[in-house]
């Protein structure tokens, strides 16, 4: 059984502006207008935290009550969605984990528990295969970032080949 634990934290519809961005984005730069709705989430998936002090670093540190929505584990969608994520690559510094991970370290006054985090994007509409490749390809910066996998690891400990 995996021991890391998984959020989704999405911006509330009149506080989503990167999401309405992004539509904006898809219909001016790539000329699509089958998306007709996008949805941005931020996915954390923490390893190293009891269940009081996850639930508390959720409502304290992953989100703003107020204009966030947080989803346990998985997010609601459509049946017309689809969606993907994209994360930073191994060795690329990740401020939201690390600002996280320090923030979790100051109000257990313990160890720095181990955060990933990445970014989901819900596309609502009939794109096709073809339109939600140059959708990856237009947000995902080949040089610092990776499409996402949206299994929920085992754990977060990196395992890299020494270069």
């Amino acid at each position: 059984m995996s021991s890391v634990k998984r959020i989704y934290v999405e911006k509330k519809a009149p506080y989503a502006v990167k999401a309405r961005e992004l539509k904006e984005d898809i219909g001016d730069y790539l000329g699509l207008t089958s998306v007709t709705n996008v949805r941005e989430l931020i996915r954390y998936d923490v390893e190293g935290l009891d269940d009081a002090t996850f639930e508390k670093a959720c409502k304290m540190i992953f989100s703003e009550p107020p204009v966030d929505d947080i989803y346990y584990e998985v997010f609601p969608m459509s049946d017309k969605e689809k969606y993907f994520g994209m994360e930073y690559l191994p060795g690329q510094f990740d401020q939201r984990a690390s600002s996280a991970a320090e923030c979790i370290q100051i109000i257990t006054r313990g160890e720095r528990p181990a955060v990933k985090t990445a970014k989901v994007y819900a596309l609502y509409g009939k794109a096709s295969d073809e339109e939600i490749s140059a959708i990856k390809k237009y947000v995902i910066n080949a040089v610092e970032a990776r499409e996402a996998d949206m299994a929920l690891p085992e754990t977060l400990a990196a395992d890299y080949d020494i270069p």
